[in-house]
């Protein structure tokens, strides 16, 4: 199989494709062992090209100075044909002590031989040599053909015009074998032959060599993967050295590390958080049922009982649906179902639902401004809704809650709702997106809370690509802004 067909059948399709379920290292060591095959082969056809070229070259040369020196001789002593004879077996003799023999023979027009080297009627016949070059043009190249005893003749034949009266034309045929060098050029391309197989087993073993520690660092890398698991997140990678390739892989392994830890804290503190809220209401319910189960109770008792467990129910089931809709608002797969709305009219809604909490406090609510948005108008009303309920929870009687909306410079939609309630300590700020955080005054002033709300607006911005910035003084009150951006 040719070189051509095993670098056609290495990269066929089906090939490639085999090669991609191969071991990294294995990939490498046969690409290299066919790379380095290839610039073998390909220089080494180059160079027998060469030597071939340059020995037919020599030998071309060697014939057209034979053909010159006989029609110098021929001409100087054009009667005198056993000077001819005498140059013809010279030349043969001394041949015969080389390893380049060549024949000359000299005969007329119609093929009657007048000179010939001794044994050359047994090496090749009068017939076998090309038409004979013009008179005083040498010849150019000679023609290849097999002699008589089987070996591999250059054949050269000239015209030689005596110009006499008695010489006429003369047909100079010189043959040259070159047995000689056809065996050089079969043990250079045995040899060739012999380097380009070493090359190749030569090339696989480095090749192999370089892929099994090139890669060990992966091999390392592997061994430090298999070591991390549930508690063992901390760990990073880019705490050892390794190469820039290893070590941008490293830094995205470590960022993945950074994000899951941090999701599997947040996840355990939220079930700590759960655990916590589920348990107060819980531990009510069944104190409150083994204290009615003590003895005997009138109907009122037992009414009171029930509508306490109510209570309690109805905070479940807050606590409940609120996480089922952060569980999904945080769904990537939550589609917005956005429409264009005018805030002011919302907002007016909204104010109207909480008028008989704003009555009986006596706080008193003024909103302003509007604008036309893009925005889904359930969560919407839904974030707004929490942060109205928050404000009107934590206003004392007599405060002032002011809902206003205006339109920014860069066409965003931003919507404050200020309180004068009793604010939030600035240590807290940063945790009220936490989901069940409520600090200690706002448990004591509203037990019934799930401290959810924050965690439900800032969810709800984040779909809408928005923001929600809280501001808050301890007893001067809160102001709550909500930014849409517009296309």
């Amino acid at each position: 199989m040719s070189l051509k067909n095993v670098l056609k059948k290495l990269t066929s399709k089906a090939s490639l494709s085999s090669l991609k379920t191969l071991s990294i290292t294995r990939r490498l060591t046969i690409l290299y062992a066919v790379a380095t095959l290839s610039l073998l082969a390909t220089s080494a056809i180059f160079l027998d090209r060469i030597l071939i070229t340059d020995m037919a070259s020599e030998d071309n040369r060697f014939l057209a100075a034979e053909v010159h020196n006989l029609r110098m001789l021929m001409a100087k002593h054009p009667h005198n044909i056993n000077i001819w004879k005498e140059e013809v077996e010279r030349g043969a003799q001394a041949s015969a002590l080389t390893y380049i023999r060549h024949y000359a023979r000299i005969i007329d027009t119609d093929n009657t031989v007048a000179v010939e080297a001794p044994g050359m009627s047994r090496v090749v016949m009068c017939s076998s040599f090309p038409p004979p070059s013009a008179s005083d043009v040498p010849p150019e190249e000679g023609v290849r053909v097999v002699g008589l005893d089987k070996s591999p003749l250059l054949l050269v034949a000239a015209r030689v015009d005596l110009n006499t009266p008695v010489g006429g034309q003369k047909i100079i045929q010189i043959a040259l074998d070159v047995s000689h060098e056809d065996a050089i050029i079969a043990d250079y391309r045995e040899k060739v032959a012999i380097v380009l197989f070493a090359g190749m087993i030569l090339s696989t073993l480095i090749g192999f060599s370089i892929a099994h520690e090139g890669l060990r660092p992966l091999k390392a890398m592997r061994k430090a993967f298999k070591s991390i698991g549930p508690g063992r997140l901390h760990h990073r990678m880019g705490s050892r050295e390794w190469p820039d390739e290893i070590a941008v892989l490293a830094d995205a392994f470590d960022g993945m590390l950074e994000r899951l830890e941090n999701s599997f804290t947040a996840l355990s503190r939220f079930s700590a958080d759960l655990a916590h809220e589920l348990r107060t209401p819980i531990n009510n319910l069944r104190g409150e049922a083994e204290v009615t189960l003590f003895k005997a109770r009138t109907t009122d008792e037992y009414r009171q009982v029930l509508e306490s467990s109510l209570e309690e129910y109805g905070r479940l089931s807050r606590m409940i649906e609120n996480l089922l809709f952060l569980a999904h608002a945080e769904s990537p797969d939550t589609m917005l179902r956005q429409t264009r709305i005018h805030v002011g009219e919302v907002i007016e809604a909204l104010l109207e639902f909480f008028d008989p909490i704003a009555e009986e406090k006596g706080i008193e609510v003024t909103a302003s401004g509007d604008a036309e948005m893009e925005v889904d108008p359930t969560l919407f009303r839904h974030a707004l809704s929490n942060i109205l309920s928050n404000a009107f929870q934590y206003t004392p009687s007599g405060g002032k809650i002011t809902v206003t909306v205006q339109t920014g410079d860069d066409g965003a939609i931003q919507v404050d709702i200020v309180d004068t309630g009793m604010g939030i300590e600035a240590e807290h700020l940063a945790q009220v997106f936490n989901r069940f955080f409520r600090t200690g005054r706002a448990r004591a002033q509203h037990p019934q809370g799930t401290g959810l709300g924050f965690s439900i607006v800032k969810s709800i911005m984040d779909l809408h690509g928005g923001a929600v910035i809280v501001q808050s003084e301890p007893g001067m009150g809160t102001t709550v802004t909500l930014r849409f951006p517009q296309p």
